[in-house]
């Protein structure tokens, strides 16, 4: 019990802290301002991280387009149409990935995908697109491990009766498979969305850390956590709390996509 409180303290005075750092300076300069504006220049009293929560929902949104259906899809073909056997050796294969160090991934990044895209596509090559290719791959373990979790766990009975309604192998995936399963594999989702907006040094590597809007997947951005990475060294007063306060703004971002994965786990059990 004391171990188990003593991480449940950790976790509390890490909020704790970032929320004492950062709250005031966000009530200061005004929520609106701070959120909405888009003009980050510390050094002229401006603090709008606007560009930067852009850029972090981007680079999101493209990883879930890279990560889900390769994940979701990797989930089906490894539980419904490989044996068992090559399904226990492939799977902790997979989720070996979750065990590379990101500056690896933002490396391959660098060195391969960036080249590839500037020369292939257009723009700096250091954009949203190689940002969103990287993480893609990097959320991939979790995805495909609770997503393949989630479809082992429906009961053969479905499957059973599908057949015995005259559903097709594929019929019986997509039409009772999936949805029994749905509820688990959102939560994987979401918690491989987390993974992704809470990334900071792949995304450092190949985003082009560019403080503007965004109008193409080929354009350089800033995430919140490269913001924050790259400036925190350096940062004093006014700029060090307003670091702080885009601390505040991500760990909100983040606890509400883990509330929404463990409610939609939670409601899996319940149907169970």
């Amino acid at each position: 019990m004391a171990i188990a409180l003593s991480a449940i303290t950790m976790l509390v005075l890490i909020v704790l802290f970032i929320i004492k750092e950062g709250l005031p300076f966000i009530f200061k300069i005004g929520i609106t301002d701070f959120l909405l504006s888009t003009d980050w220049e510390p050094a002229a009293g401006k603090y709008g991280i606007f560009p930067m929560i852009a850029g972090s929902l981007w680079v999101t949104l493209g990883a879930i387009l890279v990560g889900v259906p390769l994940g979701l899809a990797g989930a089906v073909f490894l539980s419904e149409f490989i044996p068992q056997w090559a399904m226990k050796t492939i799977k902790p294969t997979i989720e070996l990935l979750a065990g590379i160090p990101s500056v690896v991934y933002g490396f391959i990044g660098v060195m391969v995908l960036a080249p590839l895209i500037r020369e292939y596509l257009g723009g700096p090559g250091l954009s949203i697109m190689a940002a969103s290719i990287i993480l893609g791959i990097m959320i991939l373990p979790t995805v495909m491990s609770i997503s393949i979790d989630s479809i082992k766990a429906v009961p053969n009975s479905y499957r059973e009766g599908a057949f015995a309604l005259g559903a097709t192998h594929w019929q019986t995936i997509h039409m009772v498979v999936i949805p029994a399963a749905r509820s688990g594999i959102i939560a994987g989702i979401i918690l491989g969305l987390g993974r992704a907006i809470g990334e900071t040094m792949a995304v450092i590597m190949v985003a082009g850390n560019a403080v503007k809007l965004p109008n193409s997947p080929l354009d350089s951005v800033r995430t919140l956590t490269a913001n924050i990475a790259l400036e925190m060294g350096y940062a004093t007063g006014m700029h060090r709390q307003a670091l702080f306060a885009t601390g505040v703004v991500l760990l909100i971002i983040i606890m509400l996509l883990n509330y929404i994965a463990m409610t939609a786990i939670r409601d899996r059990g319940k149907k169970k």
